[in-house]
């Protein structure tokens, strides 16, 4: 097992890693919209979930991965209304690779963002 730490992408705000390699999986810790120095994107679903995306492609590079090499996405959001929004944010990354994923609103997020992401991936 291996802990994957980067300074691209924000610092977990709690005692979890950003992610964890076993065998040739990454796990990721959820990203939610801040950025490598601890600033809140305060902009709309879609800014918010382009931040969460440049925080993912932060750890998934410093595992070995990639967005090609992701398996499975899961995606939680505060509105449900969001969904067609963060999709079109989501689908600029996943264009023509499309891991499995799960979509869940939730009650509440983290600094009451509207959006958080995780992923599995494989790694070199």
């Amino acid at each position: 097992m291996k802990v994957v730490q980067t300074s691209n992408a924000p610092a977990a705000i709690g005692p979890y890693s950003q992610g964890i390699i076993v065998n040739n999986l990454f796990f990721s810790s959820g990203q939610i919209p801040l950025t490598a120095e601890g600033t809140l994107i305060e902009g709309d679903v879609q800014a918010q979930t382009h931040q969460v995306f440049k925080n993912l492609a932060a750890v998934l590079k410093e595992a070995g991965a990639s967005f090609e090499t992701v398996v499975k996405a899961t995606v939680f959001i505060k509105n449900m209304e969001d969904f067609q929004a963060i999709n079109e944010v989501y689908g600029e990354y996943f264009s023509t690779h499309k891991p499995a994923r799960s979509c869940v609103e939730v009650a509440r997020l983290p600094k009451d963002v509207l959006v958080e992401m995780e992923v599995i991936a494989l790694c070199k």
